[in-house]
């Protein structure tokens, strides 16, 4: 159960990452209702894809539950801010595609490179 917390932890923290540094690098007021506001649909998604890939099962796995994981955070994140009114656009898409692949699954496969070494050891 230490393992499940500690990846869902490290999911939200990615997103989290995510928001406050694009708030940041866009000169967006630093408040913390603003951030929430851009945050909820990435959690949001998150939170399905944790669901969808039963990521308490196998948190660190690469496939099937970080894929799963990642696609639901960009997909339902991106769908969830056109549906309440915050709108996208293709480079936020892609943007957001390549921050959240990227360090959703680096972590994950930090953690099967790490499992590996200690194995062989």
């Amino acid at each position: 159960m230490r393992a499940a917390a500690l990846g869902m932890l490290a999911d939200v923290a990615v997103v989290l990452a995510f928001v406050l540094i694009g708030r940041a690098n866009h000169h967006t007021s630093a408040t913390v209702a603003g951030a929430a506001g851009t945050a909820w649909p990435f959690l949001a998604g998150l939170a399905g894809g944790e669901l969808a890939a039963r990521s308490w099962r196998r948190p660190a796995a690469l496939v099937p539950t970080g894929l799963i994981v990642w696609l639901a955070t960009v997909g339902l994140g991106q769908l969830l801010r056109v549906v309440s009114g915050q709108g996208t656009d293709p480079v936020f898409i892609a943007v957001s595609a390549a921050f959240l692949g990227l360090f959703l699954l680096g972590w994950r496969t930090i953690a099967l490179l790490a499992g590996r070494s200690r194995a062989t050891r």
